[in-house]
């Protein structure tokens, strides 16, 4: 099993940036991609990066496409979510996101189904 744990979130203005780290421990070693998500009030989660842990092939969403870098250093086994340009439409629950190997991205992003694993959040609020 892999636990996640999310940190840097807050509150900031439009325009703001934040740095989002998500920490995973446990059966780390069986990953092969990680991403992160977002769920805004009254809308479903939305996957909106991915990197594949081995090569550091990234995708992202079109909605953050060029504000947003997903990044990782695998000898700290942790993620991290660039934020910039902050827009108040990105206001929401910020996830991480582990695969396993039978459960797992087939093309892209893939969808929020594709992840088994997730950590708790951490919100961010611009406003």
């Amino acid at each position: 099993h892999v636990q996640l744990v999310e940190s840097g979130g807050g509150s900031v203005q439009a325009g703001g940036s934040l740095r989002l780290s998500c920490v995973a421990s446990g059966d780390t070693g069986k990953r092969n991609y990680m991403g992160w998500s977002r769920q805004a009030p009254g809308k479903e989660r939305e996957v909106l990066a991915v990197i594949s842990t081995g090569g550091g092939t990234t995708h992202y969403a079109d909605s953050v496409r060029d504000r947003f870098t997903i990044s990782q250093d695998n000898v700290k086994n942790t993620v991290y979510l660039q934020l910039n340009y902050l827009k108040p439409e990105d206001t929401g629950m910020y996830y991480c996101a582990a695969d396993s190997p039978t459960q797992y991205p087939k093309y892209g992003l893939g969808t929020p189904a594709d992840f088994p694993h997730w950590g708790q959040g951490t919100q961010v609020t611009v406003s």
